[in-house]
């Protein structure tokens, strides 16, 4: 959570970003009003206001929208299914709290994930919009323990401080599954701290399908990853807190979060339990493992009748979604290195070809966060 923040919060409006964004809605569209009438409104509120609101159906297609033209995300065949929660009348932290908690609810419906997000009150001039310092509404805690070791998620051990700095009392004994609270701002304002319940985060028990000493790890994950602190940017409006979530690719949780050094690191931990030679790199041994560990999470997540894609299918739909934008005479952006899977790359189809470069200045978009 670093960098420049993404927009300036007391910046006027470009009408003409407005302008562009309601030719691309008019285009794919069929709104009731004339163009021509609406054009007309929006100026004249940015003239008055220094800003304008957008009706729901403006609101929706610009964060379904701002989904497509995601280049990181590999599953945008859904693109046009988000759900749009609008809560724009909400500022308080209290407030965006508690949504982000019925987000939560809302989007795990007992499993059967839906891809969801919650627009709260943008920046108008002189009147920055609520702030989630949280880069996902779910994180695990990372406790930096007196032997120097860290219990938990290594990557949140700086975060998980601020948190305590900011009023958050860590569990005692402090745990590697410890969900994190809620830090919210109104504007620039300091950041509020907000707990969790424990009954609005589905969390999925790690097994293997064949090996019993699997569970004996006590691993868990959450079900819902629903980023956080990405401003979305609709016709020139910026909405700084519009939490979303679609659902886990297996080898997100499988190959990256609970093996990556700086997070869990426990694919040491696996190969000798499944009793490989880690001698030398030349065993393979971390190749093996990772994909026991990958099938676990996906064995894992199936059996609990939790939506989860595999990397295999996910990588042929988004090629659909490639094929689908392209007949519709739309550029698709791709990252490349984030849509290509951390596991058999190059036995998936999105491997072997190139795609279009993320455009930085494509709208609407999601943005990189705000500084915290």
């Amino acid at each position: 959570m670093t960098g420049a923040p993404a927009s300036a919060p007391t910046a006027v409006v470009d009408p003409a970003a407005a302008e562009e964004f309601l030719d691309q809605f008019y285009a794919e569209t069929s709104p009731p009003a004339r163009f021509d009438h609406r054009v007309w409104q929006v100026r004249h509120e940015i003239e008055t206001t220094g800003s304008y609101t957008h009706t729901v159906d403006e609101l929706t297609f610009g964060a379904r929208v701002a989904w497509r033209n995601s280049a990181r995300c590999i599953g945008r065949l859904y693109w046009n299914s988000l759900r749009v929660r609008d809560r724009r009348h909400l500022s308080a932290p209290a407030d965006v709290a508690a949504e982000c908690v019925g987000h939560l609810r809302d989007a795990t419906r007992d499993g059967r994930i839906r891809s969801t997000i919650t627009v709260f009150a943008p920046d108008r001039p002189h009147h920055p919009g609520p702030r989630i310092h949280n880069d996902q509404l779910v994180r695990y805690a990372g406790h930096r323990l007196p032997t120097g070791e860290t219990r938990g998620d290594g990557r949140y051990v700086d975060f998980t401080e601020r948190a305590v700095g900011a009023g958050w009392r860590r569990p005692d004994p402090p745990g590697r599954f410890d969900v994190l609270p809620l830090l919210v701002s109104a504007g620039d304002d300091e950041p509020e701290i907000f707990d969790v319940p424990a009954d609005a985060v589905l969390e999925v028990p790690l097994i293997h399908p064949d090996h019993d000493w699997f569970a004996d790890l006590r691993l868990r994950w959450h079900a819902v990853p629903a980023i956080s602190n990405m401003p979305l940017v609709v016709g020139g409006v910026t909405y700084p807190a519009a939490p979303f979530n679609g659902w886990y690719l297996g080898t997100e949780i499988g190959a990256r979060n609970l093996v990556d050094a700086d997070r869990y690191d426990l694919l040491p931990v696996v190969a000798e339990r499944l009793g490989l030679d880690t001698s030398s790199e030349r065993t393979l041994w971390r190749d093996r493992a990772l994909v026991e560990m990958v099938r676990a999470v996906q064995h894992s997540f199936d059996v609990a009748g939790v939506t989860m894609a595999d990397h295999h299918s996910e990588s042929r739909r988004f090629l659909t979604h490639v094929a689908r934008e392209e007949s519709a005479g739309r550029r698709c952006p791709a990252d490349w290195s984030w849509i290509v899977p951390p596991v058999s790359g190059g036995l998936t189809p999105v491997y072997h070809r190139y795609y279009d470069e993320p455009d930085p200045e494509t709208r609407p978009a999601f943005l990189p966060p705000h500084h915290p």
